[in-house]
């Protein structure tokens, strides 16, 4: 299995978790978390920006939906044709165990 960690912008999560529930992954968390890429924030007039509010998805997968899970999250998080500085980064990670709690069973791929 694998964490698609994915960091985008808060006016693209409905879009995002619309286009992933379209094409039949329904379950995620999601959390609204603010921060900064390599660019150290965003220059506004005067003011410095050092933190930018962004949304957080997790979203576990079979090893074979990951391509198909960043792919969908690309296309729907991307601002404008060619993207822009702070549309966001999607990390994946591997899973080595997972459970399901009301169940008392681990889960296999």
């Amino acid at each position: 299995m694998k964490l698609v960690t994915a960091i985008v912008r808060p006016e693209k999560i409905i879009d995002v978790t619309k286009a992933l529930e379209e094409e039949g992954y329904f379950a995620f968390s999601k959390w609204a978390v603010a921060g900064r890429g390599k660019e150290k924030g965003i220059m506004v007039g005067d003011v410095l920006y050092q933190e930018m509010a962004k949304n957080m998805l997790y979203i576990v997968v079979k090893d074979n939906e990951k391509d198909e899970v960043v792919d969908i999250i690309i296309n729907s998080a991307k601002s404008g044709e060619f993207g822009h500085y702070g549309d966001g980064k999607i990390f994946v990670s591997d899973i080595c165990e997972a459970y399901t709690i009301s169940e008392e069973s681990r889960e296999e791929e």
